[in-house]
C-alpha cells in the first residue's frame, strides 16, 4: 500500500507544548507529539507525516508553498498567526488538497477577543478545536478519508 504524505505544520510557540500553559495545552510535549503520537498514527492511516514546527512565519510560508507545489493534504496549527497573517492567508488560499486547520484549546471559547478570528477558517476544509492532541489524530482521519 502506497502512503500518501502529509504536511503537520505547527507555528510559534507550539514547540513549548509541555511547558507552555499546560492548563491550557496539556503536558504532552510536542517532541512526544512528534515521537510518539505521530508516527502510530501515520502508520495506521497510511499516511506519511512530515512534521515541523517554526517560531519563523516566512518558513511556515514555505512549507505551504511546498505542500501547494507538490498537492499535499496539510494539518495546520498556525498559533498566533492564525488570527492576523495575512501573508499565511494567501498561502492557504493557495493549497489544493486538504487542508486541517487544528487548535488544541478552543479559541473561539477563549476570553481574548483576537483569537476569536482566523484568516485560515476561509480556506480549510475542517476545522477541529478544543480537542487537545487528540485533534491531530481527528485532522489525520479526516485526512484519509479525503
Amino acid at each position: 500500500m502506497s502512503k500518501r504524505d502529509v504536511y503537520v505544520l505547527n507555528g510559534p510557540n507550539l514547540g513549548r507544548l509541555g511547558r507552555r500553559q499546560p492548563e491550557i495545552y496539556g503536558s504532552t510535549t510536542h517532541v512526544d507529539l512528534q515521537d510518539r503520537l505521530m508516527p502510530a498514527w501515520g502508520k495506521e492511516l497510511g499516511l506519511r507525516i512530515h512534521f515541523s514546527q517554526t517560531n519563523h512565519e516566512g518558513q511556515l510560508l514555505d512549507w505551504l508553498n511546498d505542500a501547494a507545489d507538490r498537492g499535499w493534504p496539510v494539518v495546520l496549527n498556525a498559533g498566533a498567526w492564525t488570527h492576523y497573517s495575512y501573508a499565511l492567508y494567501d498561502a492557504c488560499a493557495q493549497l489544493t488538497a486538504p487542508l486541517v486547520e487544528v487548535h488544541i484549546s478552543a479559541p473561539s471559547k477563549r476570553p481574548e477577543e483576537f483569537r476569536h478570528h482566523s484568516v485560515v477558517t476561509p480556506h480549510a476544509a475542517k476545522v477541529i478545536e478544543g480537542q487537545g492532541i487528540d485533534g491531530y489524530r481527528q485532522a489525520l482521519e479526516f485526512i484519509a478519508r479525503s
